[in-house]
């Protein structure tokens, strides 16, 4: 008998709960992406920020420390950019993929001669429908409530619209960061929910403490939408630097041209590989579901947190549904 949150896409990616693992370049490394998968849901490895070598190296890790299923997530906007890492995914017979940004339309027909799944990431409904045609087998309807790179359209909105408009599963992302916003997710249509911020805020997440530290001391109004660190709108948590470009917001370059001014400013180094961190002006991806986070904790009780409220929200509710006897 399965438990009161299994959904089919359980059953479709041989997960035990809908919770993905959101794939975060640079912080999905292979230690929080198997730290998910091994607590019963979707680890995804965030691998935008990673060259060939690197990325080869973080997939056989997350191997050898997990056993169950996960899935590697690339930025698709640039073919080109992105054909070595995936014949790396080829090569290490990957077989859940994530794309954010575009529809990999040129490489979808050799995934799925390989039987690989394609989850397409998707900020407005044509997008989801244009994943769909394009031959993907699950969209994530993201809210502008994420962090990192997102749309305009709110999730509340998004999600029960994009589940009405395609045949296919839809995930929910954006702004999640408890078992509430599971059971939101689920209660939108969506079958899954997919979380980011939060296990950002865990020890095994690439992230530099003082990142981990900004996200903890942050408030709901403390994220701004800006192009300033990229090139494309990301939210991220507000610092003197992003007030400082949006003020001169007809400068911004394109992506992926701002991103590199940004990495040759040293403010995209919010993972912490290098030994300066200056909280005012790194670039520090962030959904507004920040306010929830109240402290740094292994990702596994973070899962956990997830599955025990999403549960106890599941008994309220149905509380509140059953009438009151005489």
């Amino acid at each position: 008998m399965h438990h009161p949150l299994h959904t089919p896409i359980c059953d479709y990616f041989g997960i035990e709960y809908p919770i993905f693992l959101a794939g975060m370049g640079g912080v999905s490394a292979s230690a929080l992406t198997a730290a998910v998968s091994n607590a019963g849901g979707l680890g995804i490895l965030g691998g935008a920020t990673m060259d060939v070598a690197l990325l080869r190296e973080e997939i056989k890790k997350t191997k050898e420390l997990t056993d169950k299923p996960f899935a590697v997530d690339l930025l698709a906007p640039i073919p080109d950019m992105i054909r070595p890492q995936i014949e790396v995914v080829f090569e290490e017979d990957i077989r859940i993929f994530v794309a954010g940004l575009a529809v990999p339309a040129e490489f979808m027909s050799e995934m799925h001669d390989r039987d690989m799944k394609i989850v397409v990431m998707c900020g407005k409904v044509r997008h989801a429908e244009k994943s769909e045609a394009a031959g993907a087998d699950v969209v994530a309807a993201q809210g502008t409530e994420a962090g990192g790179h997102t749309g305009e359209i709110g999730g509340m909105a998004l999600i029960p619209q994009t589940v009405e408009a395609v045949n296919i599963p839809v995930l929910a992302a954006g702004g999640l960061a408890n078992g509430r916003g599971l059971i939101a997710a689920l209660a939108l249509g969506a079958q899954g929910a997919i979380f980011g911020t939060r296990f950002i805020a865990t020890p095994e997440a690439e992230a530099a403490p003082g990142y981990q530290e900004a996200l903890v001391a942050a408030k709901d109004d403390s994220t701004v939408r800006s192009r300033s660190y990229t090139g494309k709108p990301a939210r991220a948590l507000r610092t003197e630097r992003t007030d400082e470009w949006e003020a001169k917001a007809d400068e911004i370059q394109a992506f992926p041209m701002q991103a590199g001014i940004s990495a040759r400013e040293g403010v995209m180094d919010y993972m912490g590989r290098g030994d300066h961190f200056d909280p005012k002006r790194m670039f520090m991806p962030s959904g507004q579901g920040v306010g929830l986070i109240h402290e740094i904790k292994p990702a596994a009780e973070v899962f956990a947190d997830i599955v025990s409220e999403a549960e106890a929200t599941l008994q309220e509710l149905t509380k509140l549904a059953t009438p009151a006897t005489a």
